[in-house]
């Protein structure tokens, strides 16, 4: 594409062009999305020392802390709408705060998995990961029903009772029931509360065969722990790829082993047999050493890639606008085989998971390493 006609503007010079990120640093768990941020700054490193460039332009970035408040989201917003060109690989658990001013503003925001009703119905956004509380992959309950003794019929949801997780909770077990799951408990868990031990006691007395989570690390590993010492062994946990980390499994200790994670991305264990994984795991590794990978920094690096495909063939037609328009129309994206095929353009959840499960030392594949695609129920 010919870079004739390109402009500068807000977050374009003649040198570079300014991307923004926001994601909860700080807050009542922090360092909740602190992988998407780290990637994203992995990912410009990474554009920038390959000497990659968009029309002669390298890559800035300004970051933002959005405090997992919809208050700071939104003031991360109305800054980057006059500093940024685009917010890209961003991630809030109260991404509402900042969906109406990214589309008062014009402002492209590509983010990395939007989690509210309210984010999805933005003009301007996209993600990486579409998801929202409107519609859940057939491929989770279907799961469930294959390996449980009761098929299904004996299940437990809990969610911290707070943002996307409090949405996520209450419409997953309606639609997981529309499936045929059965929910004999479902509770809501404060962010505060340390004391799992009633909700464990609960599970017990109603003969729970399966346990799901919707929270973050400290929480899984707090509810893992909890079920050990009280002799609560259900025939499946079932948790998030949020799950799919060290933060959970080095705390947990022998209470995770047994753990199962659904995914829908290439687990890092087969990141030889993907370039773009290993590059995201590699620039991390620079630029952030010590630095955990995980779902949310996946897709964060996912999302970058995403802007720089868009804005690269939009070369010298690109602006805030044209972007916006382009992003309307990708669908299956992968980032190079990295997850599994997301209708970005449409906003609609991926239906393609698979499974693995923690051994103690390492994840391994449950049912095979292909995606299940069952579709979805909304």
């Amino acid at each position: 594409m010919s870079c004739v006609g390109l402009k500068n503007g807000t977050g374009i010079t003649v040198s570079t062009i300014t991307i923004g990120n926001t994601a909860d640093i700080s807050g009542p768990v922090p360092g909740l999305f602190t992988q998407a941020q780290q990637a994203v700054v992995a990912y410009v490193k990474y554009f920038n020392e390959t000497q990659q460039t968009i029309c002669g332009r390298s890559l800035a970035l300004d970051r933002y802390d959005s405090r997992t408040d919809a208050g700071a989201d939104q003031q991360a917003y109305s800054k980057a709408c006059s500093d940024t060109f685009a917010m890209v690989g961003a991630m809030s658990a109260f991404d509402s705060g900042g969906a109406s001013t990214a589309q008062k503003c014009g402002l492209p925001d590509i983010r990395a998995i939007a989690t509210t009703s309210q984010r999805s119905a933005c003009s301007t956004c996209y993600a990486a990961q579409p998801a929202g509380p409107d519609e859940f992959e057939n491929a989770v309950p279907d799961y469930v029903k294959r390996n449980t003794s009761s098929g299904g019929q004996r299940a437990a949801m809990l969610y911290i009772n707070a943002g996307a997780a409090a949405e996520s909770g209450k419409s997953q077990v309606q639609l997981m029931t529309k499936r045929g799951v059965k929910f004999v408990y479902v509770s809501a868990v404060d962010v505060a509360e340390f004391n799992y031990a009633p909700f464990v006691q609960a599970m017990k007395d109603k003969g729970v065969e399966s346990v799901q989570f919707i929270a973050a690390e400290p929480q899984f590993a707090r509810l893992a722990q909890t079920m050990q010492q009280q002799g609560f062994k259900p025939e499946l946990l079932l948790l998030d790829p949020t799950a799919y980390s060290k933060q959970y499994t080095d705390p947990t200790g022998s209470a995770a082993v047994g753990t199962t994670v659904f995914t829908n991305f290439v687990p890092f264990e087969e990141a030889g047999g993907n370039r773009e994984l290993s590059l995201y795991l590699s620039y991390l590794e620079q630029s952030s050493p010590g630095a955990a990978p995980g779902f949310f920094g996946l897709f964060a690096w996912s999302a970058a890639k995403l802007f720089v495909e868009q804005a690269t063939r939009l070369g010298g037609d690109l602006d805030r606008a044209s972007l916006i328009a382009a992003m309307k129309k990708v669908n299956g994206w992968t980032a190079d085989g990295m997850h599994a095929p997301m209708p970005v353009g449409s906003k609609k959840i991926t239906d393609c998971w698979r499974f693995i499960q923690w051994n103690g030392s390492t994840w391994k594949p449950q049912e095979g390493t292909k995606y299940q695609c069952n579709g979805t129920t909304s």
